[in-house]
């Protein structure tokens, strides 16, 4: 996703950077490069227009021009701009009532019923039960797919083979709702392969007899401005609250994410980012202009991180972070349960200065991911129970037979416990923070990390890692150590008081 607007949009940045002074004549030519990025990503004309005219304002002004930094101040611009073209968006879903109706709809093919079942299981996280609603008479096989769906969840699915009245299903459904303690119905209704009036026209009947508390539209991100139109289109004939973007982590171009919010009025509320069912985020603007101007977005980080594992193991975990325990075996399992497909791709993506996805695909050996987890796993099975957890154990002499067990080489041992050393001081330093210490701590290290060429400190432009050295390792394990000392005092304190 955005891999072309993210090359453009950097290619503007370091043209601008590599001027020995910034006048209004070369600022001019890197804003027109933006405009190109924004223009090849397919974004809408309109759109465009009205974004460059205010970023143009402000990075032609003195105050830009004569700053010490002007290139960094229009990256700067560039992401307020962003974030201003994506929001405000409400990014909680408010269920105020015993038992609220989210209405889905959209177009054939945009990904509808599977969009209901992530919408299930992100609730499912959140400790609510759903109703899933089978509204969608027009397509038998999608009465079956959700069945699918609601099964591999564990949620319930209302559906009435008897029936073609869809109002009378949904009817029927939030009667169940009520009378089962499902505090939320989602109902997934008809589509077609194009608008037309007989499928608006059950729509608005649906809406105006149902009474919806949050109408959704799913729209396919891969259709660029047909999506946008789509969402036109609805809106006009339901009022939607929001529009759930699909398919965002195939090649689209980005356009319709960034048109549609401009052009309709309505909100971006989530997206979804893969085939899985764990694949439907909360839309954050912030955290998207961050990732479209290649500086990750490290909140997205730390949620993917907590699907991971459940509510016990992360408490448990968190207890043994705490306590600066951080074995072997725990870095195993967190590799284990990220040899999903595409997933180790996608959590590189959302770190500050890595390259694009593409990018990222072609140096992890295009999806050759789950073969590397693997040989890491096969090491750390290799050793003794005492090296998991005193890696320290492991001289040369044990590094060649852990190699030999694992059928590997030796360096490969030495690089993963090297790994290892880099991890844990940082997870266990973070582990004695609160909630807001440890946000501020991630939102630091995000600013830390991005140096004033957009990279990685430490990452080329091969994107190929530098090792921190003997010492600076050192240097960083204390630093974590006196930060978690600081933390555990504090802790004591309060609890004295």
């Amino acid at each position: 996703m955005f891999d072309s607007l993210q090359d453009g949009l950097k290619g503007a940045f370091k043209s601008l950077r590599g001027k020995g002074k910034l006048t209004e004549g070369n600022m001019r030519d890197g804003l027109k490069m933006v405009e190109q990025s924004l223009l090849e990503a397919d974004v809408s004309y309109d759109v465009v227009k009205a974004f460059m005219a205010n970023v143009s304002e402000k990075a032609l002004g003195e105050k830009v021009l004569l700053s010490l930094k002007p290139a960094e101040q229009l990256v700067g611009i560039v992401n307020e701009e962003l974030v201003n073209l994506l929001g405000p968006v409400d990014d909680t879903l408010r269920l105020d009532k015993p038992v609220n109706v989210i209405m889905m709809c959209g177009l054939q093919g945009a990904g509808k019923t599977t969009t209901c079942g992530k919408l299930a299981k992100l609730l499912q996280r959140n400790k609510i039960e759903p109703l899933l609603v089978a509204a969608d008479l027009q397509r038998p096989a999608a009465i079956d797919q959700l069945h699918v769906l609601g099964d591999s969840l564990n949620v319930p699915v209302y559906s009435d083979r008897e029936t073609q009245d869809p109002i009378a299903v949904c009817n029927a459904a939030v009667a169940q709702a009520k009378a089962n303690g499902n505090k939320v119905v989602i109902l997934d209704t008809a589509g077609r392969l194009a608008i037309d009036t007989e499928l608006m026209d059950q729509l608005k009947t649906i809406d105006r007899q149902v009474q919806p508390d949050h109408v959704f539209l799913v729209v396919d991100g891969m259709t660029g401005q047909d999506a946008v139109n789509s969402a036109a289109a609805f809106h006009e004939a339901l009022e939607l609250n929001g529009v759930v973007m699909t398919k965002l982590d195939g090649d689209a171009r980005g356009g319709a994410l960034l048109s549609v919010k401009h052009v309709t009025g309505v909100p971006i509320r989530f997206i979804g980012t893969g085939e899985h069912i764990d694949n439907l985020d909360y839309f954050r603007p912030e955290g998207m202009a961050s990732r479209i101007l290649g500086m990750g977005d490290m909140m997205a980080l730390v949620d993917e991180a907590h699907k991971l594992v459940d509510e016990k193991e992360q408490q448990r975990m968190q207890e043994q972070l705490e306590k600066g325990q951080f074995s072997l075996e725990d870095f195993r399992d967190q590799m284990v349960k990220m040899a999903k497909p595409g997933l180790m791709q996608k959590m590189m993506g959302l770190l500050p200065g890595m390259p694009s996805m593409g990018e990222i695909s072609k140096m992890m050996g295009d999806g050759d991911t789950s073969k590397q987890i693997r040989q890491m796993v096969g090491i750390i099975d290799s050793m003794t129970p005492a090296e998991r957890k005193d890696p320290k154990l492991v001289d040369v002499g044990r590094k060649q037979r852990i190699a030999a067990g694992a059928g590997l080489q030796a360096k490969q041992v030495s690089d993963l416990i090297k790994q290892y050393d880099m991890m844990k001081p940082m997870l266990t330093g973070m582990a004695g923070m609160g909630a807001g210490d440890r946000m501020q701590q991630i939102q630091d290290l995000q600013r830390q990390m991005m140096n004033p060429g957009g990279k990685m400190p430490g990452v080329s432009n091969k994107g190929a890692s530098k090792r921190l050295t003997p010492k600076q390792k050192k240097k960083l394990a204390k630093e974590r150590e006196k930060l978690l000392r600081q933390r555990r005092r504090e802790k004591k304190n309060q609890g004295d008081g």
